[in-house]
């Protein structure tokens, strides 16, 4: 499967951007999001589960980011709100077969990542 991450870009800190990831095919996959920032390693951010009712997110983004779904349109979003300059990094949409979850060695597939960054 084919993963196609878009929407990032440059925003205020305090505003809202939403990510977008497109999955090729018709199976539906357990997604997640995961950032890396310059410098740091790779971390969790958001997972759904297949049928979008499970959710999951980092303490970090709680309350702050949504993730969500459209199976019709085999697409993931994260919406992010209240966007700090700490947000800032490469956001990577993920997949996998089975269930859902915050580990990135448990998914199968990896988009390419789209850039989001956050100006004080």
């Amino acid at each position: 499967v084919q993963l196609q991450a878009s929407g990032g870009g440059l925003v205020q800190a305090g505003g809202s951007l939403r990510v977008s990831c497109a999955a090729s095919g018709r199976t539906i996959y357990g997604m997640g999001w995961f950032r890396q920032a310059p410098g740091k390693e790779r971390e969790f951010v958001a997972a759904i589960s297949s049928s979008g009712i499970r959710t999951s997110y980092a303490d970090s983004v709680k309350g702050r980011f949504t993730i969500s779904r459209d199976n019709d349109k085999n697409t993931v979003y994260l919406q992010m709100s209240s966007l700090k300059p700490e947000d800032t990094a490469v956001y990577y949409c993920a997949a996998r077969r089975w269930g859902t979850g915050q580990i990135s060695d448990e998914y199968d597939y990896w988009g390419q990542g789209t850039e989001v960054t956050v100006s004080s």
